[in-house]
């Protein structure tokens, strides 16, 4: 077994390291003082998202951005709570508040939009995204989540990179504000992960990974590759499917804006079952990725999770269980410090990483194996991998 121990770990290194290696050539990026140009159509779905679109509504709110360059479409999917009468309440609100001169409303005077999703597919999420943009009346689409929180410069962000840069699609960043305790934390160190090797991936001229949360692309793009065709069977995916494709017809349009001002921020779920449904629903697209090399990482990262496991398990000499685990966790490392430093999370990572990465390979054996066999539950549907 010694030749399986050192195969998968060196090239598993070789991995981690060359990802953090892109991460450090992605260079930070810093809005100029520029006249505004870019109009954006912001895109939210929602489904029962009433305790958490004031969050976002009052981020909106916040926005340095010209009104007039943005609108907001807001897409109900179906939702059986207050969520359609919470946005009208909250912008009702606004407009008294601004009457009244207590609060300028920056964007939240702009043109926003409810709109009810159309369902035409077995993707409720893309089918709101592409219902939305059925009507959107500007050229560059920028999508986040109703249980999300947008920084002040978020659109000036883009909007600059956008006129540096003339890409086709951006891909941002997502951080995640976790509380102090270990359910969290572990997400937020999971997803930091994952941050992690999406910015090093561009690095490597190698993109692979994006979040919707904060994905931006034109829309005439969006409608030449006929949008979400030929992956509105599979539920999830509205972003990394739709990624694959503007990265298909134009790799060199796809770029990654490395910028803290234009973070979007979401919460982690709050219960080990909500989190366990999150990660089947995401473990279940791999297997449906085009690239050939993403699936063989994919499987890298699964097989090393998989070898600590069965040693755990399948020796009792000491040397032989903790070595692996001890060996992981020190090359996770060399991706992860540069990732935690961007997104400022170093007060509360040496507290927990060592006992997440010590629980980390049992649950994500343990996710990859449910997915194949199992469903996932989303907003309160049931979907088949």
């Amino acid at each position: 077994m010694i030749w399986v121990f050192v195969f998968l770990f060196s090239v598993y290194a070789v991995l981690i390291i060359s990802l953090t290696i892109g991460f450090y050539k992605i260079e930070e990026f810093y809005a100029e003082n520029t006249t505004f140009k870019t109009r954006f159509s912001v895109i939210i779905p929602f489904r029962n998202e009433a305790e958490n679109l004031p969050n976002l509504l009052n981020s909106i709110a916040a926005l340095k951005y010209p009104k007039e360059l943005v609108e907001f479409i807001f897409v109900d999917d179906d939702s059986t709570d207050a969520s359609v009468a919470k946005i009208q309440q909250i912008l009702n609100k606004f407009q008294i508040d601004n009457s009244q001169n207590l609060k300028p409303l920056d964007c939240a005077r702009g043109d926003i939009h409810i709109i009810k999703n159309k369902r035409t597919s077995n993707s409720p999420k893309k089918d709101a995204i592409s219902t939305a943009i059925q009507m959107a009346k500007n050229n560059w689409i920028l999508t986040t989540d109703a249980d999300c929180i947008v920084s002040e410069n978020w659109l000036k962000a883009l909007d600059r990179f956008i006129q540096k840069s003339n890409p086709k699609m951006v891909v941002a960043p997502v951080n995640y504000i976790a509380k102090n305790n270990f359910l969290e934390q572990f997400q937020l160190l999971d997803f930091m992960s994952l941050q992690g090797t999406t910015i090093g991936g561009f690095g490597m001229n190698f993109p692979f990974l994006c979040n919707g949360a904060n994905l931006a692309y034109r829309k005439d793009i969006f409608l030449k590759l006929n949008g979400f065709k030929g992956n509105d069977t599979i539920a999830s995916g509205d972003d990394i499917f739709l990624f694959e494709k503007f990265l298909e017809d134009d790799k060199n349009g796809v770029h990654f804006l490395k910028s803290k001002e234009a973070i979007v921020s979401t919460f982690p779920v709050k219960s080990t079952s909500a989190l366990i449904q999150q990660r089947i629903r995401w473990v279940s697209k791999t297997s449906k990725f085009k690239s050939t090399r993403v699936k063989l990482i994919g499987l890298l990262v699964f097989l090393v999770n998989l070898y600590v496991v069965f040693n755990v398990f399948f020796y009792d000499n000491i040397a032989s269980i903790f070595l692996p685990l001890v060996l992981k966790i020190s090359i996770d490392l060399f991706l992860f410090i540069p990732t935690i430093n961007f997104y400022n999370h170093k007060k509360t990572f040496f507290k927990w990483y060592v006992f997440s990465g010590i629980i980390y390979p049992f649950f994500s054996v343990c996710i990859v194996f449910k997915s194949f066999f199992y469903k996932y539950n989303w907003k309160g549907r049931n979907f088949k991998k």
